[in-house]
């Protein structure tokens, strides 16, 4: 079973720029696909970006095409998601996951992924 592990949240202003880390352990990474999350409070996960097991295949929400990069490094067993142009936000928790089906659908759902990690905080405010 995989474990993952978020880090690299934390305070930022506006117009910066946050790496999130999801480093996973006990399988192999390449065969899953790796999906970001974020939760505000009081709302439900959404997607956030994907990457297909391959990592020739991506996928981004509306909300941060062209401001999000999703990357994989399989033999750090690490995934990241570089945060760019970051919009003011409340403390919004961003989770990754890992579907065994390796596929980066369009419609990130978190019906796609089978283990989840703890979550890291973001928090945007000046």
């Amino acid at each position: 079973q995989l474990q993952l592990v978020e880090s690299g949240g934390g305070l930022v202003q506006p117009g910066g720029s946050l790496r999130l880390s999801c480093a996973t352990s006990g399988s192999t990474l390449e065969d899953y696909a790796i999906g970001w999350f974020r939760q505000a409070p009081g709302k439900e996960r959404e997607g956030v970006a994907c990457i297909s097991s391959s990592g020739r295949s991506t996928n981004y929400a509306d909300s941060v095409k062209g401001r999000f990069t999703i990357s994989r490094d399989n033999a750090k067993n690490t995934v990241y998601l570089q945060m760019n142009s970051l919009r003011p936000e409340k403390t919004t928790v961003y989770y990754c996951g890992a579907g065994k089906l390796g596929g980066c659908p369009r419609r990130i759902s978190i019906a796609t992924y089978d283990y989840w990690g703890q979550g890291t905080q973001v928090t945007v405010s000046s």
